[in-house]
């Protein structure tokens, strides 16, 4: 008998600079456990958390910030599975369902990676043509689909 994995909740986040929407990049950083992945911040949401909850404490813990203002969300959630390789570290799931916002830091917002447990080693704003050749390769389907999306909508 073979336990039923299931899809771990989470946030995940397009952050724009202050300067949006005249300058429209995309904030990813890189990850500090694997060499060369790049990623939007994304995290869990606790049991009882309100998704909007969630979406800041994770902003916070991971790049030490949540001075910023929601511009959109993506209208549902959206899966992924983990690789092999990482598969065995997120048990019991067998990848995450999303959702998607998209946030512009407001004027003066800092961001520190030197966080309590930090994630990310570095970060960058790129033009939003260029994300998709920094991502990982299982999540890039994902970002393809979310980015389209506020593209369509008229935010990116």
């Amino acid at each position: 008998m073979s336990v039923q994995r299931k899809y771990r909740p989470n946030v995940a986040m397009i952050i724009v600079s202050e300067y949006y929407p005249e300058k429209k990049e995309i904030f990813i950083a890189q990850r500090n456990d694997f060499l060369d992945i790049w990623q939007f911040p994304q995290g869990g949401i606790d049991n009882g958390e309100e998704v909007e909850e969630a979406l800041f404490r994770e902003m916070e813990e991971e790049i030490g910030t949540r001075n910023a203002e929601i511009i959109a969300e993506y209208p549902e959630w959206i899966s992924y599975d983990f690789p092999k390789k990482i598969l065995e570290k997120m048990k019991p799931y067998k990848g995450q369902t999303q959702r998607y916002f998209l946030l512009r830091l407001k004027k003066g917002a800092k961001i520190n990676l030197k966080t309590k447990h930090p994630e990310f080693s570095g970060y960058k704003f790129v033009k939003v043509e260029d994300v998709l050749n920094l991502t990982a390769h299982f999540k890039k389907k994902v970002y393809e689909h979310v980015i389209e999306y506020f593209k369509t909508e008229g935010f990116l």
